[in-house]
């Protein structure tokens, strides 16, 4: 399963930000213990952010330009779900999104 973080469920668990932290400490624990960037770098495919997902996103009729390219980048490498604590930004979203404390519910 391909899943792509937003950059705020990232930095939740990275700057200890609560309330929001341990829910996406849960999501990163799926996938390996850990907190730094290096660790994640290693456990991580980075979803690159290029003219082709800037282009696209441009199209798209999402209120906020950055979570638009956080979907473009998302669909370019094919994920099967965006990770966010801002899912109602991502009604627009093609590909299945998740809270932090819904992912990996009904997931093998």
């Amino acid at each position: 399963m391909k899943v792509l973080f937003d950059t705020n469920v990232v930095l939740d668990l990275l700057l200890d930000r609560e309330p929001f932290s341990l829910e996406a400490a849960k999501c990163f624990s799926r996938v390996e213990a850990g907190e730094s960037i290096s660790l994640l770098l290693s456990l991580f495919e980075i979803a690159p952010v290029n003219k082709t997902a800037l282009k696209g996103a441009l199209n798209l009729p999402f209120k906020d330009f950055e979570d638009a390219v956080l979907h473009e980048a998302a669909r370019l490498v094919n994920a099967d779900v965006i990770v966010t604590r801002n899912t109602v930004d991502f009604k627009h979203s093609s590909i299945p999104v998740r809270q932090p404390r819904e992912f990996g519910e009904g997931e093998p």
